[in-house]
């Protein structure tokens, strides 16, 4: 492994690791009586504000980018229409685990592999390959085992698992439009307007709350915390890892995410994961790593 790849498999795993901690930070939050709203506000307003004047310093220090953003300025409410996929997967993963383990909520959010492959399937009218299928099978048994659906199907709170079904298929629209939006931008001037659309989603659906209840004191506990793990680390680690990594590798490493996520949940929330749950996330896991493998060149 070259140093090139070394280097952005660390920013993708660095940035992985980040929403990773998401979850348990705002299951704390909520463990001291802040709302989703005021979660939620207080990290797309603090990201907006951050992801801005990294945008603007990006743009003063190289002055070539100007010309391109204002060429392509067409594309800006089309990256602020995408944008807002990235306030609703926020608040449907958020409203998920108001009712289920932190533990189960990241493993419903990964079900973005297999959405992927679906909505793929049904934008290109192609078949996926048969490997294909048959990884989305195994992620799909993964996932029975993972949410603890076979030994204890009586207590699961199924709103938990609508709310992070809905917030995988929000990241599922997510990820598939931001690779097809603006290419040309600067990864960080793209995440900036859609960080925009988010922010418009976010101050829409929590206002009333707002009006209700809104304690400052978020903007100084978790808000920063929130949209550093949230919003600014992660777009910036991926958008500089990935070239390096490639789309496979960088998938693959993507997937820590689920075992950070549950051992700071495990850690922090003394939440309990059983062997079957354990077992359901290596599944996922291997699934995704086989399903990113290189295709073996064929001898001539």
């Amino acid at each position: 492994m070259n140093n090139q790849i070394l280097k952005g498999s660390l920013l993708v795993a660095l940035g992985a690791a980040s929403y990773g901690l998401l979850a348990t930070f705002v299951k704390i939050a909520y463990g001291e009586n802040y709302t989703l709203a005021e979660v939620t506000f207080a990290q797309f307003s603090i990201g907006l504000v951050g992801v801005g004047l990294l945008s603007l310093f990006s743009l003063l220090s190289n002055k070539k980018q100007m010309p391109v953003v204002q060429r392509k300025a067409a594309s800006i409410p089309k990256l602020i229409l995408t944008g807002v996929s990235l306030g609703t997967t926020s608040t449907f993963y958020y409203l998920a685990i108001q009712h289920v383990p932190v533990s189960i909520g990241i493993v419903l959010l990964m079900q973005t592999v297999w959405m992927g492959v679906v909505l793929e399937t049904i934008i290109l009218r192609k078949l996926p390959a048969a490997k294909t299928i048959l990884a989305v099978v195994f992620i799909l048994f993964g996932t029975v085992m993972a949410t603890n659906m076979l030994i204890e199907s009586a207590s699961i709170n199924w709103i938990g698992i609508g709310w992070g079904l809905l917030a995988a298929l929000s990241y599922t629209f997510f990820v598939f439009t931001t690779n097809r939006v603006a290419t040309e931008m600067k990864p960080i001037q793209k995440t900036f307007w859609m960080l925009i659309g988010g922010f418009i989603f976010i101050l829409l659906f929590s206002f009333s709350s707002l009006m209700v209840k809104f304690d400052l004191n978020i903007f100084l506990k978790w808000g920063p915390i929130l949209a550093l793990f949230g919003t600014i680390l992660p777009p910036i680690l991926f958008s500089k890892g990935m070239p390096l990594t490639g789309l496979g590798l960088g998938t693959i490493l993507s997937s820590i995410e689920i075992p950070v996520s549950v051992l700071m949940a495990f850690f922090l929330l003394n939440e309990s994961v059983n062997g079957w749950q354990w077992i359901g996330i290596v599944i996922i896991i291997l699934t995704v790593i086989i399903l990113n493998l290189p295709k073996k060149k064929e001898k001539t």
